[in-house]
């Protein structure tokens, strides 16, 4: 595709993955629970997961949401009680150090764990689906191979939502100092855990527009 091309999308994609949702909010939240070393893994999740929407997609997944509002539902359903579940968790869990070592000690995460954790954000929702659905074939030079195309746009889009999960995690890290005491470590887990759910519920109230 023309280097105009992809420098449009990178401006489309940095304006996505640089607002805060479900992979953002993990991530801040996991470098609270486990440090940001081992947050890379639910990041790395994530990446995978974005790989796996892009490829159904591509696949034709999107325009099934599109037409069968039963699949739509059900992946909307999927996705919403998975982040009020997280939201949950996170609201009820005891507040932590942001010691990585002391954190970990109470509250341990294996990678895996934190892996699968990434993932299951990145599939169960909808409008990550939609988006690549809608997005790709705007970018899309025909005549081309539209596999190495659709290749060179999801790893343009994973790398940058890569890049704003440690930007994020960096940011709340250097704030996190003032974070010291347990009422307030206490307090983020109270609001992280009501934005899970929030982005949860407003997942219900996503319209597919197309069926």
């Amino acid at each position: 595709m023309p280097f105009s091309t992809w420098l449009l999308f990178c401006g489309v994609a940095l304006l996505v993955t640089f607002s805060p949702g479900p992979g953002v909010l993990l991530a801040i939240s996991n470098s609270v629970a486990v440090g940001a070393r081992q947050t890379a893994f639910s990041s790395l999740g994530n990446a995978a997961g974005l790989f796996i929407v892009s490829a159904a997609a591509t696949a034709g997944m999107g325009a099934l949401l599109a037409l069968s509002a039963s699949a739509f539902l059900a992946v909307k359903l999927v996705g919403a009680l998975y982040l009020v579940y997280l939201g949950i968790r996170q609201w009820r869990s005891a507040p932590l150090r942001l010691d990585a070592r002391a954190a970990s000690a109470v509250q341990p995460h294996t990678p895996g764990r934190l892996f699968l954790q990434g993932l299951g954000v990145a599939v169960t929702n909808p409008k990550a689906i939609l988006f690549f659905t809608a997005l790709f074939p705007q970018f899309l030079t025909p005549g081309s191979s539209l596999l190495l195309q659709t290749v060179l746009l999801t790893l343009t889009f994973t790398a940058l939502a890569l890049a704003s999960h440690a930007f994020y995690v960096g940011l709340f890290r250097t704030l996190s100092r003032f974070l010291t005491e347990a009422r307030h470590l206490r307090l983020f887990n109270r609001i992280s855990g009501g934005l899970f759910v929030l982005l949860g519920l407003s997942l219900l109230r996503l319209r597919n527009r197309a069926a």
